[in-house]
């Protein structure tokens, strides 16, 4: 049943067009992810969900009802902030309570659904404190049982996690996915970290100068780019991208990304390519889809073999990023801890053409 619905949403500011006509129906109990780069509309799209900004031309229906003309108050939803936006000089019991008590919820009602929040989010213990003496982690906790006290129809998230440092934010991430797995609630959550898009979203809309570039679940979305947009914003590090002209090899096609490199396509994707033979595209294949091949390997099937000069290695501790030049451009491989430890050494790849993919430089679509 869907829940949430924009229907061809626009959004001005003066000349400037800020969603550009937008289309998207969430169902109930969905977690949806807004991402992109920013200024591509995701957060002035929430605000509109909200009621925090008016919709300048479409509508927006939650629960089957356009509320447009509906103050944020009576929409049924419930928002997170960036910034937390807590009282300072109330208790943590108090910020919680606030919208229960502006309802004239009673004192009874308001005390269970405070302390029913706070034992879900692992906040009892600091009940009576202010908010100056929380850590950044608690104060977002706080913030989302603000939220969730209110029992709203959908849940607005508002980039909730780009003041915390790294390790919080991971932690933070796995309160929020549990939480929404508790209480199942439709979720609208706006990021543009592809990383927390990556591990929340049931499903991700991707955007990119006020339209959606793409939107499916989180795996649909980095297997099957649509665009080159879309390819190089999931995935870290980013998909490397290499000037190619399309030939035949054989009774398969390869991507010649120079006079000496040549790799070949399965003869199951061949078919799919064979209009595009003698044209000048863009081959794209992710840092982890090249990969060292182990003693006495040949590769399985699909796998193209290419020998390069590491530039740069960076470990992490649990893999290693190479770089090296291949046609002319910046190539990075995700090789495992020890595989390489020297710039300058010289290395063998498989690379796995099965999941390489081939991109039209006129329209930016993929193949």
């Amino acid at each position: 049943m869907t829940h949430l619905t924009l229907d061809a949403v626009h959004k001005y500011y003066d000349d400037f067009h800020a969603v550009r006509g937008v289309d998207l129906a969430i169902r109930e109990g969905e977690f949806a992810v807004l991402v992109g780069p920013s200024g591509c509309g995701k957060s002035t799209l929430l605000r509109m969900i909200a009621g925090l900004e008016a919709v300048d031309d479409g509508e927006v229906s939650i629960a089957g009802r356009v509320v447009n003309a509906l103050r944020p108050r009576d929409r049924n939803v419930a928002m997170v902030f960036q910034n937390y936006a807590l009282y300072p000089y109330l208790s943590v019991f108090e910020n919680i309570a606030f919208g229960l008590r502006a309802r004239k919820v009673p004192d009874a009602e308001t005390g269970r659904r405070v302390r029913e929040a706070a034992e879900t989010l692992g906040i009892t213990p600091l009940l009576d404190r202010l908010p100056r003496q929380l850590s950044g982690g608690q104060r977002q906790r706080v913030a989302i049982g603000r939220a969730i006290v209110r029992d709203a129809g959908v849940f607005l998230f508002d980039e909730p996690l780009s003041n915390l440092d790294a390790q919080l934010r991971d932690e933070m991430r796995v309160e929020i996915k549990r939480l929404h797995q508790e209480i199942g609630k439709t979720t609208v959550y706006v990021t543009h970290d592809q990383i927390e898009a990556m591990t929340l979203a049931d499903r991700i809309v991707l955007l990119r100068d006020g339209v959606i570039e793409q939107e499916g679940t989180p795996l649909e979305l980095f297997e099957r780019p649509a665009t080159r947009f879309v390819a190089g914003f999931l995935g870290s590090p980013r998909m490397n991208f290499v000037p190619a002209t399309l030939v035949e090899d054989g009774d398969t096609v390869a991507a010649r990304l120079s006079a000496d490199v040549a790799l070949r396509f399965p003869a199951d994707r061949a078919a799919g390519f064979r209009a595009h033979l003698g044209r000048e595209l863009v081959f794209g294949v992710r840092p982890e889809h090249l990969t060292r091949p182990r003693t006495g390997e040949q590769g399985r099937p699909g796998q193209e073999a290419l020998t390069v000069t590491v530039d740069l290695v960076q470990p992490t501790g649990t893999r290693t990023y190479v770089q090296f030049s291949l046609a002319g451009t910046e190539v990075t491989a995700e090789l495992a801890a020890h595989d390489v430890e020297q710039p300058g050494t010289r290395i063998d790849l498989l690379a796995d053409m099965a999941r390489a993919i081939l991109i039209d430089p006129e329209t930016d679509r993929v193949l």
